[in-house]
C-alpha cells in the first residue's frame, strides 16, 4: 500500500523543512513504483487491442524489463526484451535482471549498441515485426502517452498540503504526469540520473504547464554511475530512516534533496513530497558491478 513516510533527520529539524516520501515502492512486490504506473494503461490497451505479445526495450538492469516480464506472466501475454549489448547473449543467466526476466517467461533479443541507437526508426521496427510477427511495443523506460497518464495517477488529493513535489527522472514519463496532475501553487523538481538537457524537450512532449525544473547537479556521471559517497548515503538512509534507495534514481535524487536542503535552497517551513519510483530490483546487479570495483556495496 502506498503511503507518505515522514522523514526525520537533525538537518530537517535544523533548517525547519518538512520532507516526507511517497512508497511508490511499495505498490507491488515485483511491478514496483512508476513501472506499475506506466504499464498500467498500456497492458489495458495491449488488451482491448488482442495482442498477445508486448515487445520492450532495456539494458542489462533495467527496471522496466523486470516491470514487463512480470506483468506479461501476470497478465498472460508474452513478453520479449530487446537489449542493448550482443555481448549479454552468452552470460544473460549470470545477470539477476535477466534471468529473472527470463524466469518470468520474458525472451531476449540481444543487439549492438550500435542498433540499438537504431530502435526507434521504422526499419528497425519492421525487421523486428519481420522476424517475430506482430506485438504491442512499449518504448524504452515505458514512457509514452498512456504511460504518462498512469503517472498522472500518483498524486492524490491529500498531496496538495506539500509545496515542493521532488522526482526521479529516467525517460521523463513519470515527471510528465506528476506535471499534468501537480496543484496549481506546487513546483514539480525532477533530478535526472543521466547526463545532459535534452530531457526537458522530451518532458516537454508531455506536458503544457511550466511548474516545474530540472536539477542536473545529481547524476553522479551518469546513468548506472555511482561512487563511495552515494552508497555510504544509501546505506545510511536505511539505517536511519528505514527507507530502502536505488543507486540509479531515487538514492541520487534523496541525495540531491537533503545536500539543497543543508545549502538553504528551499526557505523554512517549506513542505518536500519526494517520490520513490522504485527500482530496488536492480540493487543485486548494481552489487556485483561494486564487487567488481573492489567498491563497498549496497545492503539489501
Amino acid at each position: 500500500m502506498v503511503s507518505n513516510q515522514k522523514i526525520i533527520l537533525p538537518l530537517l529539524e535544523k533548517k525547519k523543512v518538512t520532507l516526507s516520501i511517497k512508497r511508490e515502492d511499495l505498490i507491488h512486490p515485483q511491478i514496483s513504483g512508476n513501472k506499475y504506473r506506466k504499464l498500467k494503461y498500456n497492458l489495458l490497451k495491449a488488451r482491448e487491442l488482442n495482442y498477445d505479445t508486448l515487445l520492450t526495450f532495456g539494458g542489462a538492469y533495467s527496471n522496466h524489463i523486470a516491470a514487463t516480464a512480470y506483468a506479461g506472466k501476470l497478465n498472460n501475454i508474452k513478453t520479449i526484451g530487446v537489449i542493448r549489448g550482443e555481448e549479454l547473449w552468452d552470460s544473460w543467466s549470470k545477470n539477476p535482471t535477466l534471468s529473472e526476466a527470463a524466469k518470468r517467461g520474458m525472451k531476449f533479443k540481444f543487439v549492438t549498441r550500435e542498433d540499438y541507437r537504431k530502435k526507434g526508426t521504422k526499419e528497425f521496427i519492421s525487421n523486428l515485426k519481420r522476424e517475430i510477427g506482430n506485438f504491442y511495443m512499449i518504448p524504452e523506460g515505458g514512457t509514452n502517452d498512456l504511460a504518462v497518464k498512469g503517472c498522472e495517477e500518483i498524486l492524490s488529493l491529500k498531496d496538495a498540503e506539500y509545496d515542493i513535489i521532488c522526482c526521479p527522472v529516467g525517460t521523463g514519463g513519470t515527471i510528465a504526469g506528476i506535471i499534468n496532475s501537480a496543484a496549481t501553487n506546487q513546483k514539480v523538481i525532477g533530478f535526472p540520473a543521466l547526463k545532459g538537457d535534452f530531457l526537458k524537450k522530451d518532458i516537454c512532449k508531455f506536458v503544457q504547464n511550466g511548474n516545474w525544473e530540472l536539477c542536473t547537479n545529481y547524476h553522479f556521471g551518469g546513468y548506472a554511475r555511482v561512487n563511495k559517497s552515494l552508497v555510504s548515503f544509501i546505506n545510511e538512509m536505511k539505517q536511519n530512516v528505514g527507507i530502502p534507495l536505488d543507486p540509479v534514481y531515487t538514492g541520487k535524487m534523496m541525495y540531491g534533496i537533503l545536500d539543497l536542503i543543508a545549502k538553504d535552497f528551499f526557505k523554512p517551513k517549506t513542505k518536500i513530497l519526494a517520490i520513490h519510483t522504485g527500482g530496488l530490483q536492480g540493487i543485486a546487479g548494481m552489487n556485483l558491478y561494486l564487487k567488481s570495483k573492489n567498491l563497498p556495496i549496497i545492503d539489501i
